[in-house]
């Protein structure tokens, strides 16, 4: 110790954001060191606390060069400076142990396997060769593995694996890649491989590389893989094997619903689809999401039930090191270079993660499971996206490589929990100006997807030291999120939900994820299948002028009966029939969706139509869709959520350049009505113009009718800014034109990016009206 002088400087710095889990502390370590500056950083609950010393330039210099170059995985968000008296300190920079006094930081996503590990997994002259859990400070499990925070090794699920000497040295070095690398293993004291094989199966159990090697050649042989990933099981098999894809799609019940894809590198991608330069890189980016994209219409080896009625396929690209080597590396002999890669669950009930479990859940799915013993904290299915023509992104699922990442909000929020809608369920929990997603649930249906949402709210609220002081819910009554938000909200001093109209959380997510405070209403274009309305229909085709304090309903589709609610969605002919019959459009035996049902179907319809038996008034856009892929002859029974208007996109896709025409609504009073579309679609159809034209034109007819509808607004209010939300807006056709008229019309547009535009970002809007809900009282 030097006796204190004035030509040094001592200062503490505060980092706040996602600096835990990323590689900061050595980071920092490394930038003191190399500026000979003294002092020391340690991991608090708040972020990166650092008292650095030594001259004036260089403390100056580490300052700015601290948050301007930050590592990779690091999202800096605040950085606080506090001068402290000099201590005349002249000894090494150190690395403190955690401070886990009260308070909270942010935890990085889980990120694909880097470069430098990947190249250390390949040579045969590195002590990882076939590691199948390489990982350093650059990439591999964060969320999935974290217990609690601050973030370290004991507050993960690698604390009952200690590290070997060779690991610890490695962890303990400044120098090395892995310093303070929480889940640093190597094959002598990591996770271990194993392979299951079912009950009554001719494959034999096997451990380590041999799981590997017996898994690629069952994959190769035909048989079906239960894979244990990061946040979840997958289950795999040969992409290009029609009769093991098949296999598959008949176990797991899921009818035509496409699979996603997980190809072995870039080459293998470019032979099934066309991916232009922005969606390589949403595809080799370090969170690798499954990336919608075209599929290649020649020499396509894809067997024809991975994506059956659909140009499209979803891909993606290894993300952990065992996906690379089930792959394998090169001198293995060959396997599938393409996988079927599709969550490891049953139909409606959420991602396996417990391995005992998988045994059971999966049982009857899968010829073996590979397997190993590192547990998995919290589950986290892959997310989705798709990549729009100017290059942006549109998240239709977020979950891994992006929960629990927070979104910034434009308005404080009380602590607060929000469980979305019942369909593609995902938490978000909030204080302050921070929200947090949970990674996708799924739909509530089931009693395990229940208990599957309670789980995560635990394990978020662990993540983000958020207690929360009220519930947001759906105000439909009969959802079962809503259920669970009444006991979750009488166990809280607010006692009562806050429930949150549908469409109106819909328009909020958009509002919040764009940053708006609120104070301005919009003009909110809201389509989706199913919403429960304030006047007990079923909403879902509405245009709405609304803020966070409220809403009004400024127009709306006209509304049609929906014979047997939401039992009927599922039959999509019978969705036309009702339109028609609303319309005065007569069932003539000529039009596909007549020729659809049965004479007793028929029957039974027109006598629920005519008494109104069973039937809910309602003006949801997506149903709308539905109707009209079934009066075109596209799809008349539906075997997955929204596979009539997914099928009507792709048969519009493929006449949108060679016709231009659209159909007109009827508008008055800021509803449309689509009955003249309907007569004038049955008129072209008897004239023999092919679906795919009607399809284009209906589309187009929409997005006028959206732009009409707007304009009219914007006479009536001086409301300038339209948010597009619903699941409506993951079609890509309707929601590029409805941008291209109203762009072209002056508007400001917001879009979803990062939140998906269905009920996934749903508990995004309810978030922030319940918090000025409760302001208000």
């Amino acid at each position: 110790m030097t006796a204190p002088t004035t030509e040094a400087l001592r200062r503490r710095v505060i980092v706040r954001g996602t600096v835990q889990g990323v590689g900061f502390r050595p980071y920092v370590h490394r930038l003191a060191s190399d500026l000979a500056l003294a002092g020391f950083v340690s991991n608090t609950a708040s972020g990166v606390l650092i008292e650095v010393e030594g001259p004036p330039d260089g403390v100056a210099d580490f300052c700015e060069r601290l948050a301007a170059q930050p590592p990779p995985l690091a999202s800096v968000t605040a950085v606080g400076f506090e001068d402290l008296p000099v201590t005349g300190a002249d000894d090494a920079f150190t690395i403190r142990s955690t401070d886990r006094s009260p308070g909270r930081t942010l935890l990085p996503p889980d990120t694909a396997t880097c470069a430098d590990c990947l190249r250390e997994l390949a040579d045969p002259a590195d002590r990882r060769h076939r590691h199948p859990f390489v990982t350093c400070t650059h990439c591999g499990p964060r969320f999935t593995i974290a217990t609690g925070m601050p973030y370290d090794r004991a507050v993960t699920t690698m604390a009952g694996f200690p590290m070997c000497p060779d690991c610890a040295r490695e962890y303990g070095d400044p120098g090395d890649r892995r310093f303070h690398a929480q889940p640093v293993a190597c094959p002598d004291c990591g996770p271990r491989l194993r392979l299951v094989p079912a009950a009554g199966s001719a494959v034999r159990p096997a451990r380590d590389a041999d799981a590997l090697a017996a898994a690629r050649a069952l994959l190769a042989a035909g048989g079906i893989v239960a894979v244990k990933g990061l946040g979840g099981y997958h289950l795999a098999c040969d992409a290009t094997d029609a009769r093991a894809v098949d296999t598959l799609r008949a176990r797991k019940a899921r009818g035509g619903k496409p699979f996603a894809v997980m190809c072995a590198d870039l080459d293998v991608v470019r032979r099934i689809a066309v991916p232009s330069t922005p969606e390589t890189a949403a595809l080799t980016g370090p969170r690798r999401p499954i990336v919608l994209l075209r599929r290649r219409a020649e020499h396509n080896t894809l067997a024809p039930g991975v994506c059956p009625g659909s140009p499209h396929v979803g891909v993606m690209l290894p993300y952990t090191p065992v996906h690379t080597l089930l792959f394998g590396l090169p001198g293995d002999p060959p396997g599938p270079r393409v996988l079927v890669m599709t969550s490891g669950n049953r139909s409606g009930e959420p991602i396996v993660t417990d391995d005992a479990e998988a045994l059971t859940r999966l049982a009857g799915l899968a010829d073996a499971w590979l397997a190993h013993d590192r547990p998995i904290a919290s589950p986290c299915d892959d997310s989705l996206l798709r990549v729009r023509p100017d290059g942006t992104e549109q998240v239709l699922r977020r979950s891994r490589g992006y929960a629990p990442r927070p979104l910034r909000l434009p308005v404080a929020v009380r602590p607060a929990l929000a469980v979305g809608g019942d369909l593609k369920n995902a938490l978000c929990l909030g204080e302050g100006d921070h929200a947090w997603f949970g990674p996708h649930i799924g739909d509530m249906g089931e009693l395990a997807t229940l208990e599957a949402a309670r789980r995560a709210e635990s394990q978020l609220r662990a993540l983000t030291g958020v207690s929360p002081e009220l519930v947001a819910a759906d105000r439909h009554p009969g959802y079962h999120s809503s259920r669970w938000a009444r006991q979750r909200a009488s166990q809280l001093p607010a006692h009562s939900p806050v429930f949150v109209q549908h469409h109106h959380a819909h328009i909020a997510s958009a509002m919040a994820e764009h940053g708006l405070d609120g104070t301005t209403p919009v003009i909110g274009v809201a389509f989706d299948g199913t919403g429960y309305g304030d006047d007990g229909t079923v909403w879902g085709g509405e245009i709405l002028l609304a803020d966070y304090t409220g809403f009004r309903r400024y127009g709306r589709l006209t509304p049609a009966p929906l014979p047997g609610g939401d039992a009927g969605v599922a039959n999509p002919c019978r969705l036309a029939l009702a339109r028609l019959w609303a319309a005065g459009v007569r069932w003539d035996t000529d039009l596909p969706s007549v020729g659809a049902c049965a004479p007793d179907e028929l029957a039974l319809l027109e006598r629920q139509l005519t008494r109104g038996l069973a039937c809910v008034a309602t003006s949801s856009m997506g149903r709308l869709f539905d109707a009209v892929s079934s009066l075109v002859g596209v799809c008349h029974r539906a075997q997955y959520e929204a596979q009539a208007a997914m099928e009507l996109e792709s048969a519009a896709a493929g006449a949108w350049d060679a016709d231009t025409s659209a159909y007109a609504f009827g508008l008055a009073d800021g509803a449309y009505d689509p009955a003249p579309v309907l007569v004038a679609l049955v008129a072209d159809l008897r004239r023999g113009t092919p679906a795919p034209v009607l399809a284009a034109r209906f589309h187009r007819g929409v997005a006028r009718a959206v732009a009409a509808v707007c304009r009219r607004a914007r006479r009536d209010t001086g409301l300038t800014t339209v948010a597009l939300s619903g699941g409506v807006f993951a079609n890509a056709l309707l929601e590029e034109e409805c941008t291209r008229l109203l762009a072209g019309d002056g508007f400001t547009l917001l879009r979803h990016g990062e939140v998906p535009p269905n009920d996934g970002g749903l508990a995004l809007g309810q978030l922030v009206v319940a918090a000025h809900e409760r302001q208000k009282e």
